[in-house]
């Protein structure tokens, strides 16, 4: 007899727990929301918040000449996402990769008025925008927005290093006579540099344009401020 009341007691919990959760089931399955719950929901909001990206500060103020001959300066890119690189052309180590690497995110983007690449010449008494010009052409580059610049050597090298604390300098002990970072800068549409954060929390600053993963990562974060 007690057996009996115990498998009725269990019946009557099983069928006020069918009364009051298959109605919610059936909600959030037809709202396509059978996956979520108030722990997973806040995992999701987590990650989504890592796509901010660290603002840094202003680009430093620039003013060098393109390929053309043109006057180029953080105005021309006013209202863009662009990258910003330090190369030279007759570099015999990096910069291939880095050009490479510039390409793969031309690529990318191509046809996107609101992006665009800046490349400066370490090397400006070699690069002038004749030879510029030509490497352009060497490289196959297709985007309007991608300018080669070059200028007096002293003002690079202080944009480079002190502007941009992208190290830069003449070495004769090493071949092409300049040695440089690999790193590219990320700057937004108002003039920003910005960048994501390490594993531990800590700004990188800059993306490394020697390394896969540095140039997948760096075409993630254009996408992501293209759209603000």
């Amino acid at each position: 007899m007690l057996k009996n009341k115990t498998y009725i007691g269990i019946s009557f919990i099983i069928l006020v727990f069918g009364i009051y959760a298959i109605p919610k089931i059936i909600d959030r399955i037809q709202n396509n929301e059978i996956v979520k719950g108030d722990r997973l929901d806040k995992v999701s909001n987590s990650s989504s918040g890592g796509e901010k990206l660290t603002k840094i500060g202003p680009a430093p103020k620039f003013e060098l000449v393109n390929q053309d001959n043109i006057k180029i300066n953080n105005d021309t890119y006013k209202g863009k996402v662009f990258v910003l690189e330090f190369f030279f052309t007759t570099c015999p180590s990096i910069c291939p990769k880095m050009n490479q690497s510039m390409l793969v995110i031309e690529n990318t983007f191509f046809g996107n008025p609101n992006f665009g690449i800046v490349s400066i010449s370490i090397d400006p008494e070699h690069d002038t925008p004749a030879v510029l010009k030509a490497h352009r052409e060497l490289l196959g580059v297709k985007s309007s927005n991608w300018n080669f610049l070059t200028g007096d050597r002293t003002y690079i090298l202080d944009l480079s290093n002190k502007g941009f604390n992208l190290y830069a300098a003449e070495n004769n002990k090493v071949k092409g006579g300049f040695e440089h970072s690999g790193l590219f800068a990320l700057i937004d549409k108002n003039g920003n540099i910005r960048c994501r954060k390490d594993d531990y929390g800590n700004p990188i600053l800059y993306y490394d344009g020697l390394d896969k993963k540095g140039v997948r990562d760096i075409q993630q974060d254009i996408s992501i401020l293209l759209k603000e």
